[in-house]
């Protein structure tokens, strides 16, 4: 038995850890991969408060968990598969046991958003990525599209020129979600190309990637891309296939809170990407983290 299981150790989960073992809380997390969820993954987090030069995503993750682990957090790297929220007592069905708890904060996060298009499952892992930091090397001397025109888009374009000697941005837009600052620098890197108000329709190959074929939003015209990989980058989608239509979600599976982050179960809470939120950044995880564990340790001193 638990004071609190807390689901997923992204920024969101290890910073309720922190906050709920050193208030005296007996704490667990439920982690499926390594700690640190897709901050981990991402190679320089330059708008992260306290690091004027950037900090790189796994050390500054890495930094969370031992400071967890410090606090007495105890980790157990199993799967999530269904939750019993109803009780008093709340119950974690994982792949190798039943957890139990008095309370729940979620904050499993969220994954990347397939882009759903022919050729995109056949590839995946043979020239379709979504992570740069995990696959860019394999691309040294290549040429690689990526899709998006959000901030992971353009900084993680950014990032390939690193390894990849072109670079082709293809936006639906004009306009871009990212930050000025990372769009300007796209905009000066020699290996970075720009295909606007383009998008792709299928991506090519046989046994790998060779190419895309995407059609101008404007004029319907449709063309063929040389490229040995694709990196995606059109938005995310909740890590909440283990709710089973426990907890009230929106139209696209996030979970909805109220401003104190609680469910609409009681002692049920959710933190970071995984819920309703307008921003998904580490920065605002981090402080969903605090909210929900200080938000616990009042629920279960009430009770």
């Amino acid at each position: 038995m638990y004071d609190v299981i807390i689901v997923g150790a992204g920024p969101a989960g290890l910073t309720s850890g922190i906050y709920t073992a050193r208030g005296g809380l007996k704490t667990a997390i439920v982690e499926l991969a390594m700690p640190g969820g897709q901050a981990a993954s991402t190679e320089n987090i330059e708008n992260y408060p306290g690091f004027p030069n950037g900090v790189n995503g796994y050390e500054l993750m890495n930094s969370f968990h031992q400071q967890a682990l410090s606090f007495g957090v105890e980790f157990i790297f199993e799967e999530v598969t269904k939750f019993d929220l109803k009780e008093d007592v709340k119950r974690v069905h994982t792949t190798g046991q039943v957890l139990e708890a008095r309370s729940i904060i979620i904050a499993a996060g969220s994954k990347p958003r397939p882009l759903g298009v022919p050729g995109e499952n056949k590839f995946h892992g043979s020239g379709v990525s979504y992570c740069a930091t995990c696959d860019g090397a394999f691309f040294r001397g290549k040429k690689v599209v990526v899709v998006g025109g959000g901030d992971a888009a353009i900084e993680e374009g950014s990032y390939l020129t690193r390894f990849a000697d072109e670079v082709t941005l293809v936006h639906r837009r004009t306009g871009f979600r990212a930050s000025q600052i990372a769009l300007n620098r796209a905009k000066e890197n020699p290996k970075i190309k720009f295909e606007l108000n383009a998008v792709v329709e299928e991506i090519l190959g046989s046994a790998q990637v060779e190419g895309v074929r995407i059609k101008d939003v404007l004029t319907g015209m449709t063309r063929e891309i040389p490229a040995d990989g694709v990196f995606i980058y059109v938005g995310t989608d909740p890590n909440a296939q283990f709710l089973h239509g426990e907890l009230e979600t929106d139209e696209r599976g996030y979970i909805l809170t109220n401003a104190l982050l609680q469910t609409n179960i009681e002692g049920v809470y959710a933190a970071g990407d995984i819920r309703n939120t307008p921003l998904r950044q580490v920065a605002t995880a981090v402080g969903d983290g605090a909210l929900a564990a200080v938000e616990i340790v009042k629920y279960l001193a009430e009770k």
